[in-house]
């Protein structure tokens, strides 16, 4: 009974005590919580090393029912009569992914209105001990705790108030609430009734993966806000499989259509085998023949057909739907959590330390009518135009990055191209084949800009960074680092590499002639490929080590804190101790959360035309994900303070831009990184004979330039050329590009067919744009953002609400009445009789 009186625990150790002040601000907080209207103080538990205390705080009924009222927190007064949904066919086949109703819905439904003490009896209140769910009395002791002075009496400082600010200058070292059961007790007794107990058994555990997540249960215990972020998360994986089983279909297409494709052209001996091909980079580049691309051609095509294109529309289509059903979602969850009215101004009220501390001016806030700490005008600029600079310095640094990520790719080519010329990789059975100089030079340079991505992430989550207040700014300024930092490399493939090439004996470099750096070309199948094995490295990357780290960190750092505890038994080895050698629960742990997802939202949407199994992979990262996350804060988190959420915050405008985003990424994406425009193109204007084929289109798409024009510079080493190139006879070779031949009184610029493939182009942007744009507000207009019965349901709760504190204010009104005529009677009883006065009582009630 004891461990339940225990709504929350702080924890000061003396030895982190440095200076005589931080002792004062103990003994003055310490007075000021023992005198708090109402608040009860448990004595101080010392623990073994004799440094370490424990102050156990508990808040009895009239603390929890005054703040309840002053915070406005709704409780039932009614058990509901809206009827349940009636049963969907086939519901049945659900049944194996359902839980149990006592762990889905933990408590009956009610109709709910904002406490008033003055009204206790207008409530269903059986027991004040369970009438306040854990969550909220939680919540109200740490409302208490942020708002308790630590000055002297004698001394008004009312800026020293607090729980925060202690903990900021290390007075307290921890202020955590406690779990309802031990992870020892939940291991050893299986027949365990806690709340702690279901959330591990019906949720934590992997097995469980296909089972529906107790939403309602992760409300109640861990609060809003959590329970909103499962509530996505879970929406969002439901949603990945139809995203998913889609781009399975056209991934089996390309497989499918592999032997009615170009790539036959460019593996056939007679076609691919002869014709000659530039060399890829200066001096250590040698001429090559085309149907050494053969497995790499055939590997583009399984991403780069028809029904990517079909895959690009859709997935446009797919984020309207899954931003426009989480809405009706989120809307449905405000209703049944008693969200709908909340304003979260008690969060936006509160002051964050580090901004106290900076503050030198006061000024009057309109709502509180308090003095409160402000900066000035002026500092205000300064330190926007200071954070600017930190941003702008970052981003900078990430696009550096990126520039020497680049530089590498194209200075190691040639190095590539060198040492595997000869190399006895070509030798090995299998894989032999596959090793070869651009595939060399793409997944180190990936692996190497992951790197890069894993480093300066680190370095710019360790910058210091505001509370509550700057929640929404700092997830912009966050987003936008993230954004340049994760898809930058992927910019760089899709849209700038292979597209400022130039042409035999008129190369562009990267800095000038001078460099050596010649830019990269795109293989013969376009960089597509590269573009795929580029998002497949970062993103497949990103979430295996994301999963390793949230999985392995928190339980050896909980290993080694633990250590001593263990080998003490369940009766010394306290509840409060247990809890705090759990990892903290860190105020910004659900932006984290959200920041890898939202990033794994961008890799799915923006770049998806390019490799249609990344929803797949998404998918099965986030099964792990939900799992992870509920065994991270069933077993390895303290317990976090609860705190309420109606929505998604600004992560919600984040999606929508990146939705936005995606459908013109996609479109450039099929326009110009992807080969089909050309090809069509050739179909339908440029094909030889009356026939429409695709027979011949590999020769059309090449290029001629004379050998004997090539610069010096540009031309292969002595030895570097292979043994079946003759100069005698082979006098041109080919490059990838739409260019009249020598000879010709254009020669080398370009021909009429570069023009209408450009022009093509542009119109397959516009049209795919305008199409998925259009049917994306026509789904947007469609589907309302408030389902119809829950608008129904909210008007009644409303009226019901109104109708019953009606009710209520005349029954009392009606008690009232005959006290006072009880008393006016035996009153009377003693005086003359008064018949009129009686009669008039009598038809006053």
């Amino acid at each position: 009974m004891l461990l339940l009186c225990i709504h929350f625990i702080l924890l000061i150790i003396y030895f982190n005590i440095s200076t005589i002040s931080k002792l004062r601000l103990f003994c003055a907080f310490d007075n000021h919580i023992q005198h708090f209207p109402t608040q009860k103080y448990l004595p101080m538990q010392e623990s073994d090393d004799r440094k370490t205390y424990y102050l156990k705080i508990h808040a009895p009924w009239e603390v929890l029912a005054t703040y309840a009222d002053v915070l406005k927190i709704k409780v039932p007064f009614k058990a509901s009569d809206i009827p349940k949904a009636r049963e969907v066919p086939l519901e049945w086949l659900t049944h194996p992914f359902r839980l149990p109703d006592n762990i889905m819905r933990p408590e009956p439904d009610y109709f709910t209105a904002p406490f008033d003490k003055s009204k206790v009896d207008f409530f269903l209140i059986d027991d004040k001990d369970t009438f306040f769910p854990p969550s909220t009395r939680n919540r109200i002791v740490y409302y208490i705790l942020t708002r308790c002075p630590y000055y002297k009496e004698d001394r008004k400082e009312k800026d020293k108030t607090g729980i925060n600010r202690l903990l900021n200058n290390g007075t307290y070292t921890s202020a955590y609430p406690l779990h309802d059961v031990s992870v020892r007790f939940m291991h050893f007794n299986l027949s365990c009734e806690s709340e702690r107990y279901h959330l591990y058994r019906y949720w934590a555990r992997f097995l469980c993966f296909y089972k529906e997540q107790p939403l309602n249960l992760i409300k109640k215990y861990y609060g809003e806000k959590i329970g909103i972020y499962f509530a996505w998360l879970g929406f969002y994986t439901e949603m990945l499989f139809f995203a998913a089983v889609m781009g399975v279909i056209c991934f089996v297409y390309g497989v499918l259509n592999k032997s009615q494709n170009c790539t036959k052209e460019i593996c056939d001996l007679e076609i691919g085998g002869r014709i000659v091909m530039c060399p890829l980079c200066d001096k250590k580049c040698s001429y090559w023949k085309l149907n050494s691309t053969c497995l790499s051609s055939w590997q583009s095509h399984l991403f780069d057909n028809e029904g990517t294109v079909f895959f690009a529309i859709f997935m446009g289509i797919w984020v309207t739907l899954f931003l426009e059903f989480w809405k009706r979602r989120q809307a449905r969850l405000e209703y049944e959590w008693d969200l709908v009215d909340f304003e979260e101004e008690q969060q936006q009220l509160q002051i964050r330390p580090e901004y106290e501390l900076k503050c030198t001016g006061r000024r009057l806030n309109r709502i509180t009518q308090e003095m409160e700490p402000y900066l000035p005008f002026p500092s205000k600029c300064a330190r926007f135009c200071l954070s600017g600079a930190t941003v702008l310095f970052w981003t900078c640094l990430i696009v550096a990055c990126i520039m020497g990520v680049i530089a590498y790719r194209l200075a190691v080519y040639a190095a590539f191209a060198s040492v595997m010329k000869d190399s006895s990789t070509s030798k090995i059975q299998l894989v032999g084949s596959l090793i070869t100089p651009q595939l060399a030079t793409s997944v180190t340079a990936s692996c190497i800009n992951f790197v890069i991505i894993l480093i300066l992430n680190f370095l710019y989550e360790h910058i210091p960074k505001t509370h509550l207040e700057y929640e929404n700014k700092l997830t912009m300024k966050m987003f936008m680092f993230q954004f340049v930092n994760y898809y930058s490399s992927c910019f760089y493939v899709a849209f700038f590499k292979g597209q400022f090439v130039g042409y035999p004996g008129n190369y562009t470099y990267m800095f000038g002639k001078w460099s050596k750096l010649r830019n990269e070309e795109c293989a013969p199948g376009g960089c597509l490929i590269e573009l795929t094995t580029q998002l497949l490295i970062v993103m497949a990357g990103k979430q295996m080590v994301g999963n390793v780290q949230e999985a392995l960190l928190p339980l050896l750092r909980n290993w080694w804190g633990s250590r001593k505890g263990r080998s003490h038994p369940e009766s010394t080895y306290s509840r409060w101790e247990q809890d705090h050698d759990l990892q903290n629960f860190s105020q910004f742990g659900l932006f984290y959360e959200y920041l890898e997802m939202v990033i794994q939202f961008g890799f799915i949407t923006l770049f998806v035309a390019s490799f249609p199994l990344a929803p797949l992979l998404a998918l099965f990262n986030n099964i792990l994900e939900v799992r992870v996350d509920a065994w991270k804060f069933t077993t390895q988190f303290r317990r976090p303070v609860a705190a309420k959420s109606r929505n998604i915050g600004a992560w919600e405008e984040i999606l929508n831009v990146v939705a936005i985003l995606s459908v013109v990424t996609n479109a450039f994406i099929m326009a110009f990184t992807s080969d089909m425009i050309p090809r069509l193109v050739y179909l339908y204007a440029y094909h030889p004979g009356s026939e429409a084929t695709m027979r011949g289109y590999i020769t059309n798409s090449l290029s001629l330039y004379n050998i004997s024009q090539i610069p010096e510079s540009n031309l292969p080493e002595a030895g570097e050329n292979p043994s079946w190139f003759n100069s005698s006879t082979i006098t041109t070779c080919s490059y990838r590009d739409y260019r009249y031949p020598p000879g010709h009184e254009k020669q080398y610029t370009h021909n009429m067919q570069f023009w209408h493939i450009l022009a093509a182009k542009l119109a397959f942007i516009i049209i795919m744009e305008h199409v998925v744009f259009v049917v994306k507000f026509f789904v947007a207009w469609l589907i309302p953002d408030v389902p119809t019965e829950v608008k129904a349901r909210i008007k009644r709760e409303r009226f019901l609400v109104q109708e019953y504190l009606h009710n209520y204010e005349v029954e009392k009104l009606k008690m009232q009445l005959s006290q006072s005529f009880c008393l006016s009677t035996e009153t009377a009883s003693l005086l003359p009789s008064s018949p009129s006065k009686h009669q008039v009582l009598s038809e006053c009630i």
